[in-house]
């Protein structure tokens, strides 16, 4: 499954002025990084791939629609999936945006 690219547009126009931000295929979807550091993906498997702290993991599991992304058979704490249809409004999706460039702004330059 390839990724939606209007879910990538909504997201391209919601980083459109943060700066520091560059575009790249990867994990089969279009992802946005910050610095070099992934922050969010529209997701070659649909929705999101989000970059949290993954101190924060847990807590978003419990508490939002979204779920630990699983590579290769393991869990990766820190990296959280949403389905598209919990993103269906830009409010919506410009809290997972605004999570995943925060903490991703927050790392090292790579």
């Amino acid at each position: 499954m390839a990724y939606d690219p209007e879910m990538a547009d909504r997201i391209r126009k919601l980083v459109a002025d943060r700066p520091g931000v560059t575009e790249m295929k990867m994990f089969g979807g279009l992802a946005f990084l910050v610095g070099g550091n992934m922050a969010i993906a529209a997701s070659g498997q649909g929705g999101v791939m989000v970059r949290v702290d993954p101190a924060d993991s847990a807590e978003l599991t419990a508490t939002t629609k979204a779920y630990e992304a699983v590579m290769r058979g393991r869990p990766m704490p820190g990296w959280l999936r949403v389905d598209g249809e919990h993103l269906r409004s830009q409010p919506e999706l410009a809290k997972w945006v605004e999570r995943g460039t925060e903490y991703a702004g927050s790392l090292p330059p790579k």
